[in-house]
């Protein structure tokens, strides 16, 4: 699901980083969100309404909307769209609102 080349845009990737998401491993580049790594991945579904449990995908792409928060490392609510990717980071699918700390 990645862009490899387009006939205007360019990429210059970051190297390459490992990440889990939901226990599985996945890689993704530097300089890359979250939420850009599991879309190039095939992951469509990062998370579910609050209310009506419905699938919720890769929205906005800018933060302002919360249908990709996730858990990351451990904390819950983080905005997985303007998140940048690091090495090691465990990124788990979010149930609902988040348990605070």
């Amino acid at each position: 699901m990645r862009i490899e080349q387009h006939p205007i845009l360019t990429f210059d990737r970051g190297k390459e980083l490992h990440f889990t998401f939901n226990g599985q491993p996945m890689t993704g580049y530097e300089g890359e969100t979250i939420a850009a790594a599991l879309h190039a991945a095939g992951v469509k579904e990062l998370a579910k309404s609050a209310e009506k449990h419905r699938p919720r995908g890769f929205y906005c792409a800018i933060g302002n909307c919360a249908s990709c928060q996730m858990v990351v490392d451990g904390e819950p609510n983080v905005r997985t769209c303007i998140t940048l990717l690091r090495e090691g980071m465990q990124v788990e699918t979010q149930e609902g609102k988040g348990k605070i700390k």
